[in-house]
């Protein structure tokens, strides 16, 4: 179990020394903000179509893809991310989804464009997007400012079928 979690550090940290910077920029700019309440009404997503188990997301403007997650419940705007080896969400991130802060533990560290910082291992009980339901997916929990947004990586994508970018989207199957 350690060595498990010991080697999802690792992976989350090499990922958190690549991506940060990116989905940072990506998530804080343009009008869409990721909420701070859950809204009445869900986001929007970019998805194209999500029909049974598979959903396609257009790119934005960047080419990122970005899709409304229910995560333990909530809506939660979320950049896709193939480069990230699990899903990465900050500490207020965290307490809108249920986690509690002070029961998490963070022992692992990770370099980050901001640099290095110390990152919490969890548990994210449910994952839903249109038709796809991933249940007991691992994640990392960073500091609000290591992180502003969240980044869906591959502790949800390798759960699924598959997943391609075709004519400028990406597919997701379950």
């Amino acid at each position: 179990m350690l060595v498990r979690l010991l080697a999802l550090a690792g992976v989350a940290a090499l990922a958190a020394m690549v991506v940060p910077h990116l989905a940072t920029t990506a998530l804080t700019q343009g009008g869409d903000k990721t909420a701070v309440e859950e809204p009445a009404v869900p986001p929007t997503t970019t998805a194209k179509y999500a029909t049974g188990r598979s959903v396609v997301l257009e790119a934005d403007g960047r080419g990122h893809y970005f899709g409304t997650f229910r995560i333990n419940g909530r809506s939660e705007r979320g950049l896709v991310d193939t480069g990230a080896s699990a899903i990465a969400i900050n500490i207020s991130t965290a307490r809108r989804l249920g986690l509690t802060p002070s029961a998490l533990s963070f022992t692992a560290r990770v370099s980050t464009a901001n640099g290095v910082v110390e990152a919490a291992p969890a548990m994210l009980s449910r994952i839903e997007i249109g038709g796809i339901v991933v249940r007991d997916v691992r994640a990392m929990v960073l500091p609000d400012k290591a992180l502003s947004g969240t980044l869906i990586g591959m502790t949800f994508l390798s759960r699924l079928s598959s997943f391609r970018v075709e004519d400028g989207a990406l597919h997701l199957v379950r």
